[in-house]
């Protein structure tokens, strides 16, 4: 057989096997339906358009239960952890007498406790349960955020963002493997990108608010700056406690389901080859499955060249349009639209992705629009074609940190190793946010070329270069299981070993 039509068969292949495709129309394998026999089909005796109703009527059921108050969490999470960029156009650092050293250095010490705090908190999630872990961590950054409206000098605001983020580590890499316990991989990358489209509305809406509320400038004897975290901090303490109400445990404990809805959510998580929703001793050896993989630091690299061209976008978007000749308030103001395109198109690659399974094509396609930014960015010194360049950076930005959380969620399965990767994935790439917070150095104002030039280096090398790696490799891996070269893992193993070999099992392909 020729090269190009085995490349085909092999595709087809891949098409009929593919693990986050829907169930209905192709047959599962015998192990799946002995796993999904373990638990009563409250469905049984219906016809496949009476069952494709029901499932449908729950996950809009899911949607509306789960999305909405979670994409809030996670909008007030960006919106605290980024309104120091518009507190310091409002007058931060000559109101505490701060050098753009020191202010950089309060950037980077959020990212330090952060990125360090990261790995475990999925483990807490699961073991302490998402309606108590959740509102917990934001009752207490509501605190720290607060506490930086009343701080006098830097080492105040060092130590309140220090904490800050340590209290905040928990919310993006649990709400993102919290869902994955919930959807299908055909499912998950749509509501990823919904979720995280909450951080790009944040920005669009943190700059709206933060120029009305520096309009407080002087009340009760606070600066505008001040009332920001004040105002904002309290608000996410508010939310914490109400929290507690509106955040739901994984699908085996959730209260709002009924047992027949518990069942059925259950057995459409096993029809897509998921365990991840189920009750799992925690063992190292778990941790060490991750560790081990070379997905978790593929997907690692990948995620630092999003997530470090990210945080350099959204600290210092303010800074780069106020260089444009435009007033504090202004560029707040303008910071807004950029945010709105990139919340868009996160979106729609949800959704593209989530119907082809091509995450992989995504990522390495998205980034050519924000290379193309930061290269006008560097190249031009006319304000319109600048200001056209944070519209690009933003396009090839956002999308690509849902597409890559969902893309390695998609590729790992079992219940404790795959909140480690995420939280290894997720920790790593916030670990950049040291370099982007020291990058934009107010010496090279306005041209900023080591900022954009760095930002630059993460989308081309790290996003843009790694997607292209890991999506071959990933190929190479689904080539050699339909061929069988991989069969010799399970043999000689009882179906319960088979199962916790989890993404290791010769029938789990990778989505590429």
């Amino acid at each position: 057989m020729a090269d190009t039509e085995k490349e085909t068969a092999l595709d087809a292949t891949y098409d009929e096997k593919k693990v986050g495709s829907s169930p209905q129309g192709s047959e599962l394998d015998d192990a799946t339906r002995r796993r999904m026999d373990e638990i009563p089909d409250p469905d049984a005796g219906l016809s496949e358009e009476e069952k494709a109703a029901i499932d449908k009527k729950l996950v809009r059921k899911l949607d509306f239960k789960l999305i909405p108050w979670l994409c809030l969490l996670y909008l007030i999470s960006f919106l605290d952890r980024t309104n120091i960029g518009n507190a310091r156009i409002a007058g931060l650092e000559e109101d505490l007498n701060m050098t753009p050293g020191q202010y950089y250095a309060s950037l980077s010490i959020f990212f330090v406790s952060y990125s360090l705090a990261e790995p475990l908190t999925n483990v807490l999630l699961k073991r302490l349960r998402p309606s108590v872990f959740i509102p917990a961590i934001m009752i207490l950054w509501g605190i720290c955020m607060t506490t930086m409206g009343l701080v006098h000098n830097f080492a105040g605001l060092a130590a309140s963002r220090f904490f800050l983020g340590l209290t905040e580590a928990g919310l993006f890499p649990g709400t993102n493997y919290y869902l994955s316990c919930w959807f299908k991989r055909s499912e998950f990358g749509i509501r990823a990108a919904i979720f995280f489209s909450a951080a790009a509305v944040a920005g669009s809406f943190g700059g709206l608010l933060a120029a009305a509320i520096a309009q407080m400038d002087d009340v009760g004897g606070k600066p505008g700056w001040a009332w920001i975290f004040i105002l904002e901090g309290i608000a996410t303490i508010f939310v914490g406690i109400a929290s507690y109400w509106m955040v739901f445990d994984f699908p085996d404990l959730a209260t709002f389901l009924s047992d027949d809805d518990r069942a059925r959510v259950l057995r459409r998580l096993r029809a897509d080859k998921q365990s991840s929703a189920e009750h799992e001793e925690f063992r190292m050896a778990y941790f060490w499955a991750s560790v081990k993989d070379w997905k978790t630091w593929t997907f690692a690299v990948i995620y630092m060249g999003a997530d470090g061209a990210l945080y350099a976008f959204s600290l210092f978007l303010p800074t780069i349009i106020r260089q444009l000749g435009y007033t504090s308030t202004r560029a707040n103001l303008l910071s807004v639209p950029p945010y709105v395109g990139g919340a868009i198109l996160t979106i729609a690659v949800g959704w593209y992705a989530d119907r082809t399974g091509r995450r992989g094509l995504c990522n390495i396609v998205v980034p050519l629009l924000g290379m193309a930014g930061f290269v006008m960015l560097l190249a031009s010194q006319t304000p319109g074609v600048k200001y056209a360049g944070t519209f690009l950076g933003a396009l090839g930005i956002y999308p690509c940190i849902a597409n890559t959380i969902s893309w390695a969620s998609n590729n790992v399965e079992g219940v404790y190793k795959r909140g480690v990767t995420l939280g290894i994935v997720i920790g790593w790439g916030n670990l950049n946010g040291v370099v982007s917070s020291n990058i934009y150095l107010a010496r090279e104002s306005p041209r900023f070329y080591t900022g954009h030039g760095v930002v630059l280096g993460y989308l081309s090398v790290f996003l843009f270069g790694g997607s292209v790696v890991n999506h071959l490799l990933l190929r190479r891996e689904n080539r050699a299981r339909v061929e069988g070269r991989r069969d010799h893992w399970v043999q000689g193993k009882s179906e319960s070993e088979i199962e916790l070999l989890g993404d290791r099992r010769p029938d789990f392909l990778y989505t590429v």
